[in-house]
């Protein structure tokens, strides 16, 4: 009896372990439209110009900002919507006076909507506050808007069993240069199954990640995370490719590291400059390095040249595909859009709400630099 006593009760502990093992994994998704919605731009520093010759040749007018107004949902629970905004710098024409200083404005609605009855929304919270851009060195300064008493952040009410939390965005987000000078060439590595391909880009400009905070939200099961690495323009292409942007964070007691990698290809309408179209083409993989190793697809690449294979999609790993479509009105004589529509139609395979919902809020932050095109 004792026997039979002391196997029943490892069986119990065993069970409650196999429960905390479940509990700790987080699920995975694979998804179409895991990010999907419409983004639309108004780059107003582009035709509301100073005409009164008050400030620097080819500057906007005093008080024109670019505005972002979104409304994107994530992982079909969780909705992101409201509008962020780009001023420049103002400087006088004669004496090099500041009047005005650039900066990104946030103010995000969030909202949730319950795993087990998706018709069941409610607003948590908002995404607020200012980044302040120093654009002698390209920095957005994540945290410095707290000197201005407008921080960037993540505030959430308290509802239903969700307590209340506000959590600060910080570290720096390096934009683009946008200077000739200092663009240097770089070759990119991806690893499919045991097989290398690479590709060398003649003319790269890194956005740099430094130390980037971001803050945890909207429910509290997202984590604050902390995220370093680079997501590098090709100028010459339109592409932007990374051989590692690192997120850092802990999920239910343990340290976890996502390193993404891959490419998101700029794609042009044959007809682009009647019809303004072109879009992005994501194929960005979570852990490749760890991954590949498992997989025997290498076979699937080997009559595709290097750069072919490099930009394919091997959704043996887990992923983030599909695309971002834009469709631009050009200001009359020229190819910079004025204005653009933008459809978000993002594709997961593999991956985990936290994984998916910490990239997001990352390619917001980099709102400004990534459609500064």
């Amino acid at each position: 009896m004792k026997l039979l006593h002391v196997t029943r009760c490892w069986a119990v502990i065993a069970g409650l372990a196999l429960a905390v093992t479940a509990q700790a994994q987080e699920q995975t998704l694979s998804e179409t439209g895991v990010i999907a919605g419409t983004m639309e731009i108004d780059f107003k520093t582009r035709t509301e110009l100073d005409t009164a010759g008050t400030y620097a040749d080819g500057s906007s007018a005093l008080g024109a900002k670019d505005t972002y107004i979104l409304k994107l949902t994530v992982a079909k629970t969780t909705e992101f919507s409201g509008k962020i905004t780009r001023q420049p710098d103002l400087f006088t024409k004669i004496i090099r006076s500041q009047k005005q200083k650039a900066e990104l404005g946030f103010d995000i609605n969030l909202a949730v909507r319950n795993p087990r009855n998706l018709d069941e929304r409610r607003n948590v919270g908002k995404w607020v506050g200012t980044v302040p851009i120093n654009t002698a060195t390209g920095a957005f300064e994540i945290s410095g808007g707290a000197s201005l008493e407008s921080p960037l952040r993540i505030a959430i009410d308290a509802i239903g069993q969700q307590p209340a939390f506000t959590d600060k965005f910080g570290g720096k987000l390096i934009g683009k240069s946008k200077k000739d000078e200092g663009l240097a060439s770089y070759t990119y590595k991806r690893l499919v199954g045991n097989k290398t391909f690479e590709i060398k880009v003649a003319k790269i400009d890194p956005m740099k990640f430094v130390d980037l905070e971001l803050a945890k939200g909207p429910a509290g099961n997202y984590p604050r995370t902390v995220v370093n690495g680079r997501l590098d323009f090709d100028y010459e292409t339109g592409n932007w490719l990374t051989d590692g942007i690192r997120f850092r964070y802990n999920f239910n007691g343990k340290e976890v590291e996502d390193i993404v990698t891959g490419s998101v290809k700029w794609v042009e309408d044959e007809n682009r400059k009647t019809n303004g179209k072109g879009e992005y083409q994501f194929n960005l993989r979570w852990n490749e390095a760890k991954q590949a190793k498992d997989t025997t697809e290498a076979a699937a690449f080997d009559k595709l040249s290097d750069e072919d294979a490099f930009f394919a999609v091997d959704d043996s790993l887990p992923c983030l595909t599909g695309k971002i479509s834009y469709e631009d009105k050009f200001i009359s004589g020229e190819e910079t859009p004025a204005s653009s529509k933008v459809t978000y139609a993002l594709n997961s395979n593999k991956l985990t709400k936290t994984q998916i919902v910490n990239f997001f809020k990352l390619w917001l932050i980099g709102t400004g630099p990534i459609n500064d095109e």
